[in-house]
């Protein structure tokens, strides 16, 4: 891809990341298909938005630094031209493709207009709208966090000390897993828990913990690393989880931020190019799901809740991933590819004077980086 003279992209390129999503991806078709063992890989959603805290607050912090603010306006404008020309696809082909499958549907068009405005996390919750397209939520639930972080992460910036963003961000991940849990002592639903963009705010504000923590090396968490293979005891852990079924409220209370940390310790895991993990996700077949992941995430829903009402799980499994892998193909080929190349037409902006975030603990080492995937494929 070219860049503009001068133009330094902000993230480094870890195929391994992909891998990851991949590996999400794929535990998130299991569980719509209603594998055996797989009833709780719903938490593969999680993967995705520890990721997704991660990257972006990542780019965002990165941005802070170089030129002492964030270009709010850049930043959405960059996340509508990556997100919604295969979003409208998809709704798009619902629309015309739906009422034939399901021809006693009714809320065809009401499902895909609370789809693309991303209401579908509330809508779910509390009007069981949309239906067909129940996958929207997790869209949803991504969205509402770009549209309040950026803002958000620079008030915190600029009213906490230079090395120590960490602890604010700290403190809103308590707050986020503290107000999940006054909700379920006070009995609401599971599915209005479930869905819902401030109780699911965690796993996005864990792996923006991690982002600044790598930004700010402090003293504690450069020991912490030190010691990282104890922590995977944890990740072993996650597969556990997988006999957790819907409804039930340990998911809430404490299964959620178990794979939530399991997933930040992979991601520490993942900086090490060199470990067994970096070198098990970046195989070739994981990290091209990967990168098709959001297309794949988009189509599958209703290819596989059609296939499953009359067919075996593990056909479903195999030609639900197969006919959705190739829908995301061509929609990247096509709407998704132009809208990239628009979006890296746009002028880049100039930088103020530097603000730095910390002070640089070691020499960055300059890595191949594309910077059309640096933010994530959202779930």
């Amino acid at each position: 891809m070219h860049q503009p003279p001068g133009h330094r992209p902000a993230l480094p390129y870890n195929p391994a990341l992909d891998g990851l999503r991949g590996v999400a991806i794929l535990l998130v078709m299991l569980s719509h298909a209603h594998a055996p063992l797989f009833e709780g890989a719903f938490y593969g959603v999680d993967l995705f938005f520890v990721l997704s805290g991660y990257l972006i607050s990542t780019l965002l912090l990165q941005e802070v630094e170089r030129s002492g603010r964030i270009a709010y306006w850049r930043f959405y404008s960059r996340r509508l031209y990556r997100l919604m020309p295969a979003l409208a696809l998809f709704l798009l082909a619902y629309c015309l493709f739906a009422p034939l499958l399901w021809p006693d549907l009714t809320d065809v068009y009401s499902d895909a207009l609370v789809s693309f405005f991303y209401l579908a996390d509330y809508g779910i919750a509390f009007f069981d709208q949309p239906g067909t397209l129940l996958h929207m939520w997790s869209l949803a639930v991504e969205e509402h966090f770009y549209l309040v972080w950026p803002p958000l992460l620079m008030l915190l910036v600029r009213t906490s000390a230079p090395g120590q963003r960490w602890r604010a961000i700290a403190l809103l991940w308590l707050l986020a897993w503290a107000w999940r849990g006054l909700w379920v002592a006070q009995g609401q639903q599971f599915y209005e828990i479930f869905f819902r963009f401030d109780t699911r705010a965690s796993g996005l504000l864990l792996g923006s913990l991690l982002a600044a923590l790598l930004l700010e090396q402090p003293a504690w968490f450069a020991a912490l690393r030190q010691r990282l293979a104890h922590g995977m005891w944890l990740v072993l852990a996650v597969p556990l989880l997988m006999a957790h079924a819907w409804d039930d409220m340990n998911v809430m209370l404490w299964g959620l931020t178990l794979v939530e940390c399991a997933t930040l310790v992979v991601l520490l895991a993942l900086q090490n190019d060199r470990s067994p993990l970096h070198e098990m996700l970046r195989a070739p077949a994981l990290v091209w799901v990967g990168k098709l992941s959001y297309g794949i995430y988009l189509w599958h829903y209703p290819i596989v809740r059609y296939l499953r009402a009359d067919w075996h799980w593990a056909p479903t499994v195999l030609l639900g991933f197969a006919l959705s892998a190739l829908l995301a193909w061509v929609s990247l080929m096509t709407v998704e590819r132009w809208a990239l190349r628009w979006r890296d037409r746009q002028r880049q902006p100039r930088s103020p004077r530097p603000v730095p975030l910390a002070a640089p603990t070691a020499p960055v080492k300059a890595t191949k980086t594309i910077a059309t995937r640096a933010c994530p494929a959202p779930v």
